[in-house]
């Protein structure tokens, strides 16, 4: 694998929020969006494009998309989060406002990226009571983190400091939850091992 290949890259937060605002999206934002895409890959789901669509519309709350360049930027958007979830370069990124952006408003928008992997999560998830301690804890900690609210006055160089903190401990604990819920079971490893390949 080539360092270019290695190098996955989420779209803009911005792009994908003028997507939204193109097609009347009002119930859900990017970053909630994401989060509830990230939560239901980690969970195992995996989606061809149409079943995709669907999804996207439901987690939308709209009937139809209006616009092909938005069914092409969802798409783009699992293509690029399931490849970061499985480099092996922990690659995987939050799909949230810039450091340009007011800190309460990144806040917010990590607090919303909680809420909604926590909901994606629990849509596929039949494996909750088999996750390690860790990533039971890491779940009831996301929870916490969904009700994040940040004083709207402050952004002090601490705040920024605290908040990048817990941004990463959140992207910490999605890729555990997707690496304990995507794990081939040895039993089926071992038996794609002994089991010769088909020529076609």
């Amino acid at each position: 694998m080539t360092r270019e290949d290695a190098a996955v890259e989420l779209p803009d937060f911005d792009i994908v929020a003028n997507l939204l605002i193109e097609e009347g999206v009002l119930a859900v934002s990017p970053a909630e969006l994401h989060g509830l895409l990230a939560g239901q890959l980690a969970a195992g789901a995996r989606f061809d494009a149409d079943t995709l669509l669907r999804v996207f519309l439901e987690l939308m709350d709209v009937s139809a998309l209006k616009q092909e360049t938005t069914k092409l930027g969802l798409i783009e958007l699992y293509q690029r989060t399931l490849a970061q979830y499985e480099s092996d370069d922990f690659d995987f990124a939050l799909l949230l406002p810039d450091d340009e952006q007011m800190l309460a408003q990144r806040a917010e928008a990590l607090g919303s990226w909680c809420s909604g992997f926590l909901s994606g999560f629990g849509l596929h998830t039949q494996k909750a009571q088999k996750l390690s301690a860790e990533a039971q804890e890491g779940l009831q900690d996301l929870a916490q983190i969904a009700q994040i609210a940040a004083d709207t006055d402050v952004d002090s160089d601490e705040d920024e400091a605290d908040l990048m903190e817990v941004q990463e401990y959140v992207r910490m604990a999605a890729m555990l939850m997707f690496n304990e819920c995507n794990r081939v079971p040895e039993s089926e490893s071992k038996a794609a091992e002994k089991t010769p390949p088909t020529l076609h």
